[in-house]
């Protein structure tokens, strides 16, 4: 069989909306997320760097958690409106490794930093007079360069597996970006290898973590509970409950998705799960934790005056 590695436009995307009225219509409103959870996450990071009351580590991670958002949508969405808007769905084999490699990155990293702020949220809660020592600003430091680093480890191992599979068969990825689960029904060797790896990855980088900060917000909530302040409990609460949200939303549809067999998904449900991992999140985290935050609200009120001062 004829392979389709050295070809000029190796894959095809064949991306997430039909090519009609509708399909634009909805593209339009994926663009106008995508603007939203740029904006949004572009000012969660210029906060946190210049009101000095969020030089924080819950705030550091706040600001890292922003960055991979804003990566995390930029490495799917331009290029799914490109293709759409032109009509070529085409992409290079080594720009769909690049891709994959960034997506993957993005993907584990965050989980592994959420992990973190789960982390970071115990501590400050069940341990406030442990907390100077055990969040540090060291500390805080090296939970973010491990979560960057393994992911990105991660990330370059499946990607250069998943560049080195023959491909045959086709050259069409029912998908609006290079996942690697979806190119290997495209192979044309058996992948229970690779998929076992998947599986593997899903559950450190994933279901473990999930599973770490359940347990944590579990204990957290517990201690809240037993809070004689009234005022403390309901700033407990309202924390806890901003980062499950962020939390869920994140960490559901992904771990649904990689965790289930071959057999049991189909491109259209994979799709449609992809979206909330991909594009609403990174939307929906700045979004959560400005609103839900007095702290960010106050910064933005701060900000805000600074700006208006020097107009005047």
């Amino acid at each position: 069989m004829e392979k389709w590695n050295q070809t000029s436009n190796d894959f095809i995307l064949l991306g997430l909306f039909p090519p009609n009225q509708t399909g634009l219509l909805l593209l339009l409103l994926i663009i106008l997320v995508f603007f939203l959870a740029s904006v949004g996450n572009s000012a969660m990071i210029h906060l946190i760097r210049v009101d000095t009351r969020l030089h924080t580590p819950m705030y550091f991670l706040l600001s890292q958690l922003s960055l991979m958002d804003l990566m995390y949508i930029s490495t799917t969405i331009p290029k799914t409106a490109v293709n759409f808007l032109t009509g070529q769905k085409g992409i290079s084999f080594l720009g769909c490794g690049v891709q994959s490699f960034f997506f993957l990155t993005m993907a584990c990293s965050e989980g592994l930093l959420l992990a973190s702020m789960a982390y970071d949220r115990y501590v400050a809660i069940c341990h406030p007079l442990h907390y100077p020592n055990r969040m540090s600003r060291r500390m805080c430091v090296q939970m973010i360069v491990g979560s960057w680093s393994l992911g990105s480890i991660n990330s370059l191992a499946h990607t250069v597996y998943a560049l080195h599979i023959p491909y045959c068969r086709s050259r069409d990825i029912d998908h609006f970006f290079c996942d690697v689960p979806a190119m290997l029904p495209l192979a044309c060797m058996d992948t229970w290898v690779y998929e076992y790896m998947v599986f593997v990855s899903t559950g450190l980088f994933l279901l473990l973590p999930f599973l770490g900060i359940t347990a944590s917000y579990g204990r957290v909530l517990w201690a809240v509970y037993h809070m004689r302040s009234k005022e403390g409990r309901k700033k407990a609460f309202t924390t806890c409950s901003t980062h499950l949200t962020v939390v869920t939303f994140y960490y559901a549809p992904f771990i649904y998705t990689y965790l289930r067999p071959r057999n049991l998904r189909s491109p259209a449900e994979d799709k449609i799960l992809a979206i909330f991992y991909t594009i609403l999140t990174p939307m929906l985290n700045p979004i959560i934790y400005s609103l839900r935050n007095k702290e960010v609200l106050g910064a933005m009120t701060r900000v805000f005056g600074i700006f208006s001062s020097k107009k005047e």
